[in-house]
């Protein structure tokens, strides 16, 4: 079966409209979506309503959360106080955009999804705002995929898409004391693998083209694709419902714009 896995659309029905063109040139058997449905992007309702009317089983993503309890996120998961500024403006327009039905949506979809020995979740397993960059930790990012009880992780909320696989035979354990020691733990644990999808409405990975993945759960061949689209026409309708300018510039970039922060307190450090 061939099942394609999209997230992080943020509202950008552009986007949106390329990628289920592309899956189903694809001739995909299912499609999974990680979340994050709104957010920064101009169109909230008619992503939401696309998803609907498709009925694609979804996950909920950090912004899908915030538009139902509130702007909870860690305080600290902007690297400026500018940047939050511009999530909160984004936060609270998306706020009175949405329709009372898109709400009631949000607050129904579950953490994570499960197919056979796939697992599917936003952010992490433990938390829609934690971050499982490719660089984490090999034990770290083990522990993650088996808290699932599954073999393959599917994930978004980073932007940037890419595949990982973790042998836990190869793990090392670094205990520091007087003199650093070394061991080697070994699990009785098939291989496991990370798949980051990217993002369809806001890439992060250099380029405008939005991201996806199709994976092959026959071959456990993995498909990272990328789509172009109109992007220009999003940017101009994030100018021209108000949205801050700079999310037309990094969308048309794929790059995430960053000032260096003016609180230094403010950097996440966990």
């Amino acid at each position: 079966m061939k099942i394609a896995v999209m997230s992080c659309i943020h509202g950008n029905s552009q986007a949106l409209d390329s990628v289920l063109l592309d899956i189903d040139r694809q001739k995909a058997d299912k499609i999974f979506c990680l979340g994050d449905l709104v957010g920064y992007g101009p169109d909230p309702n008619g992503v939401v309503t696309q998803i609907r009317s498709l009925d694609i089983p979804t996950c909920v993503g950090c912004w899908d959360e915030d538009i139902v309890e509130g702007l909870n996120a860690c305080d600290c998961s902007y690297p400026s106080l500018l940047a939050e500024k511009r999530g909160k403006i984004a936060h609270e327009w998306t706020n009175k955009e949405i329709h009372p039905e898109h709400r009631e949506f949000f607050a129904q979809l579950p953490h994570s999804l499960r197919e056979e020995n796939l697992a599917f979740v936003h952010g992490s397993p433990h938390s829609n705002h934690e971050y499982l960059l490719p660089e984490l930790d090999a034990f770290s990012a083990l522990e993650r995929v088996m808290s699932t009880d599954a073999d393959v992780l599917f994930c978004g909320h980073t932007h940037v898409p890419y595949v990982r696989d973790l042998d836990a035979s190869s793990l090392e354990i670094r205990v520091q004391g007087r003199e650093e020691i070394a061991k080697k733990i070994s699990f009785t644990t098939s291989l496991k693998r990370i798949i980051n999808v990217g993002s369809v409405g806001e890439p992060r990975h250099g380029r405008p083209n939005a991201t996806y993945v199709i994976y092959d759960t026959d071959t456990q061949d993995v498909s990272l694709r990328e789509v172009p689209y109109d992007y220009q026409k999003t940017c101009a309708a994030i100018i021209e419902k108000g949205l801050p300018k700079i999310f037309a510039w990094r969308l048309a970039r794929g790059l995430e714009f960053a000032e260096r922060a003016d609180d230094p307190t403010h950097v996440c450090t966990r």
